[in-house]
């Protein structure tokens, strides 16, 4: 299957929601920076909640970022995110090994630990929006519940799931995302609140075979589910060898003359997606010509 996002409302449109499925996209991300399983978890879980987040945003050109910055031995993660369907991102710390938590998963809360969640919208504005809270649980989904709850007051559910096979790989992956609106009735809130108790997990009904749409309908089935567009979801870098040049030829003049220096060609990689790109000394004495 594809991977893809689905957007729908509820319950007379009192409730918006998102449901997506990512292995493919959770697969990349791990091939390209060789993650171990319980970082592969991390990011894939984070991977898919930018991938929605980032639909809601109106602009084509607007670019979400969601930053996590912890004590565990993951140390942090960071994820950027479009409004059409492309994500990307990275691990400060690729492998981390942690024995299964108390309920024999992979241990994604101790792997992060304690920390902040940063969300940043870049909308085109003078200063982009940056909304911060602290890590509730460092499970991710709980902490996405915690900063839409507390920074942008939008009472939310998330649900996320990454499930590694033995050999590392990504067997499925892929969340949803449940929102209330500002006149959401008590009675529609408790009786979605018990339901979400009940449902199982991402992965459980992943490794079910239910696509978004299903599982939007075993969550909000009662509710008068209304499936709205879909879109296809990717792992996907926009950087290219002119970009990661600009990086490079903001060094100092002494700086780039020491490389050059050295007399031998430079490998520069994409932090987020480690895609090599390499620099001739004839292109360094380039970029130090250009110098002031």
């Amino acid at each position: 299957m594809n991977d893809y996002l689905v957007r729908a409302t509820a319950a007379d449109g009192a409730i918006r929601a998102f449901a997506v499925t990512s292995k493919n996209m959770v697969e990349e991300a791990r091939n390209a920076h060789k993650t171990s399983p319980v970082i592969t978890a991390a990011l894939g879980r984070l991977l898919s909640g930018a991938a929605m987040m980032g639909t809601m945003m109106k602009g084509e050109k607007d670019l979400l970022t969601v930053q996590i910055q912890c004590d565990g031995p993951a140390k942090g993660l960071t994820v950027t995110a479009d409004a059409n369907g492309h994500v990307k991102g990275f691990p400060r710390v690729s492998e981390v090994y942690l024995p299964p938590n108390a309920i024999g998963k992979l241990d994604v809360g101790g792997a992060v630990g304690a920390g902040t969640l940063y969300v940043m919208k870049d909308m085109g504005l003078k200063e982009p929006y940056v909304g911060q809270t602290a890590l509730s649980t460092g499970e991710i989904a709980e902490d996405l519940t915690c900063y839409f709850a507390v920074s942008e007051q939008i009472p939310s559910a998330v649900g996320l799931g990454v499930l590694v096979n033995a050999d590392g790989s990504v067997r499925q992956a892929g969340g949803f995302i449940l929102q209330l609106m500002p006149f959401t009735s008590e009675e529609i809130i408790e009786k979605l609140e018990k339901k979400i108790s009940e449902i199982p997990s991402v992965t459980e009904m992943l490794e079910a075979g239910k696509t978004p749409e299903e599982m939007l309908s075993v969550i909000l089935g009662e509710f008068g589910l209304s499936i709205g567009d879909t879109m296809p979801v990717e792992f996907r870098c926009d950087c290219s060898k002119e970009r990661v040049s600009r990086a490079v030829s903001t060094l100092s003049k002494k700086d780039l003359q020491d490389i050059i220096n050295d007399g031998e060609a430079i490998e520069v990689k994409c932090q987020f997606c480690n895609r090599a790109y390499h620099f001739s000394v004839e292109e360094l004495k380039e970029m130090r010509g250009m110098k002031a």
